[in-house]
């Protein structure tokens, strides 16, 4: 899927009168099929951006093309049909607390489904080795059955993740899918995204706190500070004083990347198998 934002702002339903905006007016294009990291400080706009591109927040200004269609023209019904074609995995995935890992997955297929359908596999789980593959290329195969309340959050990010495997979705949108998953696990979870992403052709974009991932899985990065682009450019162009400059007062997030919650353990010989099964 192709995106293009031409002067586009967005400004958060509940922010206070004569506070900045969320997004100050900006330019971007991304390619069909193209995979790109979004980077900047806390408050930098990013997951703002994912949202406007995910089409759950209307920009207050400009415009935003999605295949050449503009999404907030079309009539109810088109809107629809255009947001089961995108994926968000937003940095907490809202998991059912008593649901099973597998419907939790499958769901990611529920876009393509009708309704009986889409009921029905509430209560019984229509395709159990696609949710077990998808689980397998995270390393989660073992919890299929399990309850998602009984789930560490490094756990509950990645059943989010394995669940758009399965979505009928042409664009990723993967807000901050690292934040409770230790360094081997980051990696294992963006080979996997970015791999599949360009496999498939679908267009990938995530945002992420980890600059040192970012640069090392994606061959296009966007800097954001403020609700400002401040840069777009190849990776090989991304230098140190520019990243200097991105997170300028914001230094420990640049060093160290923004503070992780419960980082799970990391069995490094289960990680270096599950990249072949994907």
């Amino acid at each position: 899927m192709k995106l293009e934002l031409r002067a586009l702002s967005a400004r958060h339903p509940a922010a206070r009168p004569g506070a900045a905006p969320a997004l100050h007016p900006l330019d971007l294009d991304i390619a069909d099929g193209e995979q790109v990291a979004v980077i900047g400080a806390s408050g930098a706009g990013k997951t703002s951006l994912l949202h406007v591109m995910a089409l759950a927040m209307k920009p207050a200004s400009g415009a935003l093309h999605l295949d050449g269609q503009q999404p907030w023209a079309l009539p109810r019904h088109a809107l629809q049909r255009l947001r089961g074609r995108l994926f968000l995995a937003p940095q907490v995935p809202p998991l059912p607390p008593r649901q099973r890992v597998v419907t939790a997955v499958l769901a990611g297929r529920l876009p393509a489904m009708g309704f009986w359908a889409s009921l029905r596999s509430l209560f019984r789980p229509s395709d159990l080795p696609a949710a077990h593959a998808a689980l397998e290329c995270f390393d989660l195969a073992d919890k299929l059955f399990e309850r998602t309340d009984r789930l560490s959050g490094g756990e509950r990010q990645r059943v989010g993740l394995a669940r758009a495997l399965l979505a009928p979705a042409r664009l990723w949108l993967v807000d901050e899918p690292l934040s409770a998953l230790d360094p081997t696990r980051s990696r294992q979870a963006l080979e996997t995204l970015v791999q599949i992403a360009r496999q498939r052709g679908i267009t990938l974009v995530a945002t992420l706190h980890q600059v040192d991932m970012a640069l090392a899985h994606f061959p296009r990065i966007v800097g954001l500070r403020e609700g400002q682009l401040v840069f777009d450019l190849p990776t090989a162009e991304v230098t140190r004083e520019r990243l200097e400059r991105l997170y300028a007062q914001h230094e420990d997030e640049l060093d160290g990347g923004a503070p992780r919650r419960s980082l799970e353990p990391a069995p490094a010989a289960a990680l270096s198998v599950a990249m072949q099964r994907c």
